[in-house]
């Protein structure tokens, strides 16, 4: 039995199944995502550190105490921010349109997604290395990153099923570590740049070679 009270450290991040009912009323839905894009905007413009939970509440046009009672202080809102966008993207993996969602080749459909997912970690880089630091190993406890290896894994067993599947999946996942992703744009790296390296190194081990 998990006696765990409150919001979860970062390395305990387990993302939800889209589809799975969340135990929560509309109105508190809401209030909830309210919430989440104020601190959203606010992390952008000011960065992580420097937003307290007051502002937070006030961008959102809620009580400081409804963000508390939910979130509990900004390590619990920002794991609970990370956990949204991630559930937004596996649905757009599981149901969406081609080549992120199904329907394309399966060398496409791993591209998408690691240009999807480095959208994701340039929008929230801060929150990411804070997840991925919570303590050693931490990158590779949280559900989210099970989750995307496997969705790898898949496609990669498709596209060569001569590889080790698994060991690719993590080859490619590499590369979107939050400290590299950091470092990288912090010396000068575009994201398109980076995105262009990244799929060109995908695509350049995926797609068999012609005969």
């Amino acid at each position: 039995m998990n006696d765990h009270i409150g919001p979860r450290s970062a390395s305990q991040r387990d993302l939800p199944v889209v589809g799975q009912a969340r135990p929560e009323r509309a109105d508190a839905r809401r209030n909830r995502l309210r919430v989440l894009e104020a601190a959203e905007r606010l992390f952008a413009e000011h960065g992580v550190r420097n937003v307290s939970l007051d502002a937070i509440a006030a961008e959102a046009g809620v009580g400081k105490g409804t963000v508390f009672r939910r979130f509990g202080d900004r390590a619990g809102l920002s794991v609970a921010l990370l956990d949204e966008r991630e559930q937004e993207l596996q649905a757009k993996i599981l149901t969406g349109p081609p080549p992120l969602g199904p329907g394309a080749p399966a060398v496409d459909r791993v591209t998408a997604f690691l240009d999807a997912y480095l959208d994701l970690l340039d929008r929230h880089v801060e929150l990411f290395v804070d997840s991925e630091n919570a303590s050693e190993g931490a990158r590779y406890r949280i559900g989210s990153y099970r989750l995307w290896h496997r969705h790898l894994a898949l496609l990669v067993e498709q596209a060569r099923s001569d590889l080790d599947a698994d060991y690719t999946a993590h080859a490619l996942l590499a590369p979107l570590a939050a400290d590299l992703h950091h470092a990288l744009r912090g010396a000068g790296f575009e994201l398109d740049r980076l995105k262009t390296g990244l799929r060109v190194a995908a695509e350049t081990l995926l797609r068999p070679a012609r005969s």
